[in-house]
């Protein structure tokens, strides 16, 4: 029974952050209503200071992609020495999810075209890039090193991380940089991209048990 409703959850994920997507995508397309609020939200908002430009800045790709780079090199190595088989498939599996974010990203950006604030004029600002790739790179990153800490120390990262994500956010929102719904919409972008790259490293995992022999030639 636990283990149908923890298979559940995922998809349950997946289709909230569908859902929302949709509707917040839609809403931007047509200039609907929730832009309206979603301007003057923004607007209200905007208090610019230091503290806000640290935590938008941790979104930019030449801060998050080194990161999640970095960590997957750390845990390929630390999993290689333990004998892991394929020990390379979550790092390799978590940058190229991480190197889809603009793929995904960028035509959205295009095609909907959405107008910037009063700080950020221009075009081009849904969905927001720094937001995805954050909260994809960070969430990448965090998935790496679970199966390798225990305890309490599990909470605390997927702390670190939910706190990260929500800075780089409202950061964005404060600074005058994005509207909050090109915030929202990216965080569930990062949510389906990280669902898949947890079922993709999942699903790997499983063939190598099921394919693989151990190494074992003695008694346990």
């Amino acid at each position: 029974m636990a283990g149908t409703v923890r298979g559940r959850v995922p998809v349950l994920v997946v289709a909230v952050a569908l859902v929302v997507f949709a509707v917040v995508t839609w809403q931007v397309a047509v200039d609907g209503a929730l832009v309206g609020v979603d301007e003057r939200v923004g607007r209200h908002f905007v208090r610019r200071g230091w503290l806000a430009e640290l935590f938008a800045d941790l979104g930019a790709v030449y801060v998050a992609v080194p990161v999640v780079v970095a960590v997957a090199v750390a845990v390929g190595w630390w999993a290689r020495r333990r004998g892991a088989l394929r020990w390379w498939v979550p790092g390799a599996v978590a940058v190229g999810m991480t190197g889809l974010v603009p793929a995904v990203v960028v035509p959205l950006k295009e095609l909907l075209d959405r107008p910037g604030t009063a700080v950020t004029p221009g075009t081009g600002f849904y969905p927001s890039g720094h937001t995805a790739t954050a909260a994809v790179a960070y969430g990448c990153a965090t998935l790496l090193v679970l199966p390798w800490v225990r305890g309490g120390g599990r909470w605390v990262l997927v702390g670190v991380c939910s706190v990260v994500n929500l800075g780089v956010g409202v950061g964005l929102v404060r600074q005058g940089y994005h509207w909050p719904l090109d915030v929202v919409g990216s965080w569930c972008l990062g949510a389906v991209l990280l669902t898949a790259y947890a079922g993709l490293v999942s699903r790997s995992s499983r063939r190598t048990s099921a394919g693989t022999p151990s190494r074992r030639t003695g008694p346990s």
